[in-house]
């Protein structure tokens, strides 16, 4: 009996099979990458949405309490960002993103706190150029985690 036509064939089984295991193993892998990106996008945008909600309620209840007894305007602050759900948010992100990231968006997360204890106190006055700075510092920390998260999002994590 002649085992040529019969190896050929099993070779050729073999081949099919193999090309297909890898092609399937790289679009598993791909489908993985695009799928945390999307993951890692949707917890950037979340808790950048977040902070933002956070600041601009915190400067609304600053604004409204600004001739309000210092408790009840620090009350009205500290509620405003514990409302706006930054922490959770910032948690998610805490645990989801790499360690660089993780600085960065606890960097802006400082800046937060510090706009929070000065809306709360009412010192600096809301138009001094003291508030703005912390503003600006504020803003810098978010621009600098917003490249940071469109580099991470581009690599390809």
């Amino acid at each position: 009996m002649d085992w040529t036509p019969l190896a050929g064939t099993a070779l050729g089984a073999f081949v099919g099979v193999g090309s297909t295991l890898l092609a399937d193993r790289a679009r598993w892998r791909r489908d993985l990458t695009d799928r945390t990106r999307q993951e890692r996008r949707q917890i950037y945008v979340t808790v950048l949405t977040k902070y933002r909600l956070a600041y601009e309620a915190m400067h609304a209840a600053a604004v409204t309490g600004r001739d309000q007894e210092q408790a009840a305007r620090e009350t009205a602050v500290r509620e405003a960002f514990r409302s706006s759900g930054c922490d959770e948010a910032r948690e998610t992100a805490l645990i989801c993103a790499p360690q660089e990231m993780s600085d960065l968006l606890e960097g802006v997360y400082a800046t937060l706190r510090n706009l929070q204890d000065g809306f709360a106190a009412g010192d600096p006055p809301l138009d001094s150029p003291l508030l703005q700075d912390r503003r600006l510092r504020h803003a810098e920390a978010i621009w600098a985690v917003r490249a940071a998260m469109r580099r991470d999002l581009e690599r390809g994590s």
